[in-house]
């Protein structure tokens, strides 16, 4: 959608130094934008600002003659917040498709749209204003809130409930059975998977993610929470308010994640275990099962602990080759002075 660069200016709040009424239609790189293009150059990024053919950079600082750059106080968010303004598709008329099929006692809120074979079953709830794309099944008595985007392929299992504004990308399942047996013998006996999925408002669930529903209580995605593709989460989980985490990490059942946590890609935490608000954990980070971690500090390793203590440690471990070497020759060197001079 095409807007001029005062209307971003307004926008975002910041300090207009050029054309106004210069007319920008979509974002690029700082290197590759162009006329019609609105980046964002960071501190460290000035000088490449200056040699743009943007047609608007938002910057922090600087002087820019002959150029129309935005001021603001920190350009990358800015920058997000416009983007979502110039690439806002024109919305069409809701509608929907011949081929969808959806029970006759669902409820089906004002301006959704429903695409090509999707799955409604008896019970469940489209929100007013949700888009629910292409071959997605809603299960029984679940509840999509208001102005959702719900992409092609989701599967989202009976008793599930998900909160206004929330984004599922494709292939995610919410609400499958968690991993639970018990063992009897040789064999092993599936334990009861009868509790819910709730997920609140403002949470952004990514492609091919999993959420499983609680054994006999409920899996909790808070308020605002980031899930990338490839994210486990089993049953009992309850993850805190805008906590961030990246892909393949795998949270195990009945673990705990406090508010504003950032966890890394490949991050694996064992059951039981708990996150304090702000705990932050570096990539392949892992939590054993039942540890209890403080937050605040960035964490690393397998079991986790302070980022200082864990490169400490490595540093050891990439002397461990040339102290073995050292080893073997001392030990030659004694052997060799044992049999010069024999022990009495």
């Amino acid at each position: 959608m095409k807007h001029t660069v005062q209307e971003i200016a307004d926008m975002v709040a910041g300090e207009l130094h050029g054309d106004g009424s210069h007319v920008l239609e979509t974002v690029a790189s700082l290197r590759t934008a162009g006329p019609r293009d609105l980046t964002y150059a960071e501190e460290k990024f000035v000088e490449d600002a200056k040699r743009s053919r943007a047609g608007c950079v938002l910057v922090a600082e600087g002087d820019f003659p002959g150029q129309n750059v935005i001021r603001v106080r920190h350009p990358k968010l800015a920058f997000a917040r416009a983007a979502h303004l110039l690439l806002m598709e024109a919305s069409e008329p809701p509608s929907i498709h011949s081929t969808a099929v959806i029970a006759g006692d669902a409820r089906i809120g004002q301006g959704v749209s429903i695409g090509p074979g999707v799955v409604i079953e008896p019970g469940a709830t489209v929100g007013k204003g949700s888009a629910v794309e292409a071959g997605t099944y809603i299960g029984r008595n679940s509840t999509i809130g208001e102005n959702c985007k719900i992409h092609p392929r989701v599967v989202i299992y009976a008793n599930v409930s998900i909160g206004n504004r929330a984004i599922v990308h494709s292939g995610a399942v919410v609400g499958a059975d968690g991993f639970g047996f018990v063992r009897d013998g040789a064999s092993y006996v599936k334990f009861p998977q009868a509790g819910r999925v709730v997920i609140e408002d403002d949470v952004e669930i990514g492609a091919n993610t999993c959420i499983d529903r609680g054994s006999l209580e409920t899996t909790l995605i808070r308020r605002g929470v980031k899930l990338d593709n490839l994210v486990q989460v089993a049953h009992n989980v309850e993850i805190g308010e805008d906590t961030v985490i990246a892909s393949q990490a795998g949270i195990s059942g009945s673990c705990t994640i406090g508010a504003h946590s950032m966890i890394g890609g490949q991050v694996g935490m064992g059951e039981q275990a708990h996150l304090a608000r702000g705990t932050m954990i570096g990539g392949q980070g892992g939590v054993l099962a039942g540890k209890r971690v403080k937050g605040g500090e960035l964490l690393f390793g397998t079991p986790v602990r302070p980022l200082k203590e864990f490169l400490a440690q490595q540093a050891h471990l990439s002397r461990l080759p040339r102290l073995a070497e050292e080893l073997r020759k001392l030990r030659a060197e004694w052997n060799e002075f044992r049999r010069a001079k024999p022990l009495k």
